[in-house]
Parts: C-alpha cells; structure tokens; sequence
C-alpha cells in the first residue's frame, strides 16, 4: 500500500537538530571531565603534572592505586562503608515507609500537628555542638551505629513517600480491610508492592548519602577502624597535600622523575576507586528511577 510521508516543517525540523545538538554537548559536558579523572588516575603523576594528559592515560601506571591501598586501611574502610549503606539503606526504607504510611491515614490523632513538627526541622537546626551533645549522650560517639541512627529518617523523602501512598486508591485498602487484612499486612501486601518506584529512588538518594559521607567519620569517631572509605581517603589525601614532595610545577616534576603518585594524581585515583562501585548500582533501579522521581515530585 501506498503509504502518505508526513511533511515536516522545517523550522520545527531545525528545533529538533537543534534540541539534539544540545543534549549531545550536555553529554560531553558531563562525560569528558569523567573520562580527564580516569585518565589521569591511571597516569604517573609526575608526567601528568607537565600537563597535556585528558582523556588516555600517557604514561600509565597503577602506582596511585597501589599507594590507595597501601597500608590496607582502606580494605576495612571498604567493608565498614558497604555495611553502613547495607543496614542503614534497608533500615532507613523501612522507617520511611512506615512513617510515611501512617501520616497518610487521615483519622490518625495529631496528624496535620505531628507533619508541622516534622516539616519544621527541614527549616531549623541546632546545630553542630548541640547535635555532638546529642549523640554522646546517646551513646552513638565512636560507635558504627553513628552513621546509621541519625539518618533513619530524612524529612524530605518522608513526605516524599507519603505523597506517593496518597495517590495510591483508597479502595485497594479498603478491599485489603475487608479480607481482613490490618495495618501491616495492608502495608505489606498493598502499599510496597505498588510503591516499588519511589522506594527504589529513594533508596538509591539514601545509598549514595550513606557511601559519600566522610563528615560523620572525621567528627564523631576517633576509632580509625570504624572510619568509613571517604574518611579515609579524604585524611589520605590531607596528608598527600601536606608532605614535602608534593610535586606542584613542571620545574619540580622534571627534578623529582622518581616521584609516581602526587596529591593530584592520588586524589583521581580516590574519586574512582569511591566512585566506581555506587555507580554499578544504578542499573538496577534505572527503570524504577525516572517514575519514582517524576511521581514524588509532581503531586509533592
């Protein structure tokens, strides 16, 4: 069959060009300063300090891995930053669906005062040596459960939740009460289930807070053992900057050709090695991800 081709016009035919010239640049916006990192993580350091190294190692060299993990601290690192995004990821969920389960339940006393409250700490804060006093009272000081406690709950992704719940019918409850279903199974059986895209944001916003803080190790814990990843990396690389063979010109990196790893090259090698392993997480909740986002966000 003779099939009719649609006309387009041209001035929309430019705009299109013209969105897809700009989503492209975007692109490379983004992913050529990754690629500049992993090149120069992978480059001897005194060669990259001459300049001229941007997206294919030179000189390559796993030497600035090797002084990452060096002295092995980085390993336990590793673990107590898996453990803490882990436990406190799948607490923090599950709080947070609770929580905001029950705010959605209109004949709960106290609801529009108790979402007041909550929704007021978004705005005030004590502060840091309030919040210090706090957690040492609580025993949380030098402690691993001091990255988890805290951060149960974040405000935002609380009402977040509860938005979606909210767009979720009444009448699958209901129907779910008429089987003779109660407040967890219904929440179990009707409200997870259902709520799979918003979890899965924010349990992803949640993880990836849990695996970039370096805050809660260098402030509330003096136990190097307990020290997550980026505390590590983070006190590796404030020494790295502070010893005497820094190698900061071109006349210093020609006059120390012996020296491998400077603080510059140390430090890509640390955005890849802490960045490398929460990216493998997004493909898995990438389906998930734009519908849970959008949803949270629009009815908010």
């Amino acid at each position: 069959m003779y099939k009719k081709k649609i006309k387009v016009n041209p001035v929309d035919q430019a705009l299109q060009i013209l969105i897809y010239l700009i989503i492209i640049a975007l692109c490379l916006i983004i992913l050529l300063p990754c690629l500049n990192v992993v090149a120069l993580a992978f480059n001897d350091g005194a060669d990259a300090a001459r300049g001229g190294v941007w997206f294919w190692p030179r000189q390559f060299t796993m030497d600035n891995f090797k002084e990452v993990f060096k002295d092995g601290s980085i390993t336990t690192a590793y673990i107590i930053t898996i453990a803490r995004t882990v436990i406190g990821t799948f607490l923090s969920l599950m709080v947070t669906t609770l929580a905001a389960y029950a705010l959605k339940q209109e004949d709960l006393p106290g609801r529009k005062v108790i979402t007041m409250l909550i929704t007021f700490t978004m705005l005030f804060g004590g502060g840091m040596i309030p919040t210090y006093i706090q957690y040492k009272n609580l025993h949380l000081l030098n402690s691993f459960w001091v990255y988890v406690v805290p951060s149960l709950v974040s405000v935002t992704y609380l009402l977040m939740v509860r938005t979606f719940f909210e767009g979720i019918p009444d009448s699958l409850e209901e129907s779910a009460k008429l089987d003779g279903c109660g407040f967890f199974q219904t929440y179990i059986k009707i409200m997870l289930p259902l709520s799979k895209p918003v979890i899965a944001v924010v349990g992803l916003y949640t993880a990836v807070n849990h695996w970039n803080d370096w805050f809660a190790g260098a402030f509330y814990v003096n136990d190097t053992k307990l020290w997550p990843v980026q505390t590590v990396l983070q006190q590796m690389l404030t020494k790295a900057m502070n010893s005497q063979q820094e190698v900061t010109s071109v006349a210093q990196a020609l006059a120390h050709n012996t020296v491998s790893v400077t603080s510059d090259s140390l430090k890509m090698a640390a955005v890849v090695v802490t960045t490398v392993p929460i990216l493998c997480v997004y493909p898995f909740v990438q389906k998930y991800f734009a519908q849970g986002a959008m949803i949270g966000a629009v009815k908010g």
